[in-house]
């Protein structure tokens, strides 16, 4: 529930701010304000995406390394089965979209799917919990705890991506290859500038498209989680003739977390889809 301390617009701004810190005169300083925030410049970090990509990262080795050692010839159940489930899904969504050999694949396909999905699941955590801890050490510290609503995690998700499908195009076709499709296609050598323009537009593009669709849908849900959070702020305060107005609130917050789920599920499934799709098509030779 929004704090009674904060107007509509600064409990908006709060919520969506980072904690942004940085190296300050010998000291480790974290922002106090966006302002704050913004001057600290390039070199700052947004602390609070890093420890909750790290945590959630250490959580999804930490139950497949278990899940791995546990597993059996028998029956699996519990842990181990819905981790056999994981990588079978997995493993078929590779099948569907990628045609060549390549054992590095699926084991990405895994990381991207699952880190992205525990990133995403934080956002179904009511906004005001990990605040109100948080207020509890320092009551003016940032802190968003779903790391995909921080364009920095998905840019650096989506580069991580395009450097490694840079990589295959290069070691299948060759830099000559590679060059060659950037220059030759598809028009040919006669329409040289226009290929050069509509392929590196293309290759461009699909990094920042890869990081602007989750980016986009995360923090439009976030918005919406934090706007439910103000009605529910705002008709709190009403008599209790207005009682069934808080009821609604929270049956849409209910409605939305449901509708949420499908969500995140999407944008971790589209992340590695086209993931596998760009690999298959560094693998791919024109001629």
């Amino acid at each position: 529930m929004a704090s009674e301390s904060l107007t509509s617009s600064e409990y908006i701004k709060h919520h969506l701010q980072n904690l942004t810190c940085t190296i300050k005169e010998g000291h480790f300083h974290c922002a106090h304000s966006a302002q704050e925030a913004k001057e600290m410049g390039f070199w700052a970090i947004n602390l609070d995406t890093v420890l909750m990509s790290f945590l959630l990262g250490t959580i999804f080795l930490f139950f497949f390394t278990r899940a791995a050692n546990k597993a059996t010839a028998g029956v699996p159940s519990g842990l181990v089965n819905f981790v056999e489930w994981v990588i079978e899904f997995i493993d078929s969504s590779v099948r569907g979209s990628f045609s060549f050999k390549n054992s590095l694949v699926a084991p990405l396909a895994l990381t991207i799917f699952m880190w992205i999905f525990l990133m995403n699941l934080m956002d179904l955590i009511p906004i005001d919990f990990v605040g109100q801890l948080i207020a509890l050490y320092d009551p003016h510290m940032y802190f968003k705890i779903v790391p995909t609503t921080d364009p920095n995690a998905t840019f650096g998700m989506a580069l991580s991506v395009f450097f490694i499908v840079l990589f295959y195009s290069i070691k299948m076709k060759g830099l000559g290859g590679f060059v060659g499709e950037l220059t030759l296609q598809p028009f040919g050598k006669f329409g040289l500038p226009a290929n050069i323009f509509l392929e590196g537009v293309n290759l461009i593009a699909k990094p920042i498209s890869l990081a602007l669709r989750l980016f986009g849908n995360m923090y439009a849900g976030e918005m919406i989680f934090i706007l439910i959070a103000i009605m529910g702020s705002t008709w709190a305060g009403f008599t209790i003739a207005n009682a069934t107005l808080f009821s609604s609130q929270i049956l849409l917050s209910l409605i939305w977390a449901i509708f949420h789920i499908l969500i995140i599920t999407l944008q971790a499934f589209i992340f590695m889809t086209l993931t596998i799709v760009y690999l298959d098509m560094a693998h791919q030779e024109h001629h």
